[in-house]
């Protein structure tokens, strides 16, 4: 789209601070009566997520493509409404006024070092653009969303020489929103070697 060539044309790698471990504090200290919009969600990691760190949500919306994904989703969280492909969702029909929390691992193939690394050029990679897109419209609403979480493959950081990551950051920058960033290895937790990028 125009917009999306606009900010690649425009975008440099950018420096900034990484996430630290103690600077927890996702909203604020409400963690009840929260709506929270759950894109790309697969089976609901981070909704799973969010339920055992306290928080309660009067809303959840989920979007996944993945008939199978979708179904785990709605039989483990039967108050959640499925939206179906994010590409579909227009908020004013499908979207409440106001939302606390946004997350979503939006697709990684397009980025990871493991598949040919076509970036925005594949169709996979543009769908961040979508996430802009949802943003967007609760920000010219004057309604934004006020947390984010995001999640990727560690080879974002380097693609395009960094270009690519550049660009995300100035989107979500020019919309408003103060950006940390920390690459994280799930052996830190779990018996698995996996590394990926938060962006809070």
């Amino acid at each position: 789209t125009a917009n999306q060539e606009k900010y690649v044309r425009s975008a440099n790698p950018t420096k900034v601070r990484m996430y630290e471990k103690d600077d927890i504090g996702l909203v604020d200290a409400t963690m009840s009566g929260l709506k929270m919009l759950d894109l790309f969600s697969g089976i609901g990691g981070f909704h799973e997520g969010f339920k055992r760190a306290g928080y309660e949500f009067d809303w959840v919306g989920y979007s996944e493509i993945d008939k199978y994904a979708s179904a785990v989703y709605g039989y483990n969280y039967k108050e959640s409404e499925e939206l179906g492909d994010i590409k579909l969702i227009r908020p004013r029909r499908d979207l409440p006024d106001n939302i606390d929390i946004l997350c979503g691992g939006f697709p990684c193939q397009a980025f990871s070092l493991a598949g040919k690394r076509l970036g925005f050029d594949d169709t996979r990679g543009t769908l961040f653009f979508e996430i802009a897109r949802l943003l967007t419209h609760y920000v010219e609403n004057k309604r934004p969303i006020r947390c984010l979480v995001l999640e990727n493959v560690k080879g974002l950081l380097s693609h395009d020489d960094g270009r690519t990551f550049a660009v995300i950051y100035r989107i979500l920058s020019d919309l408003g929103y103060t950006i940390e960033f920390q690459l994280l290895n799930t052996r830190w937790w779990l018996p698995q070697n996996r590394e990926r990028i938060y962006i809070v």
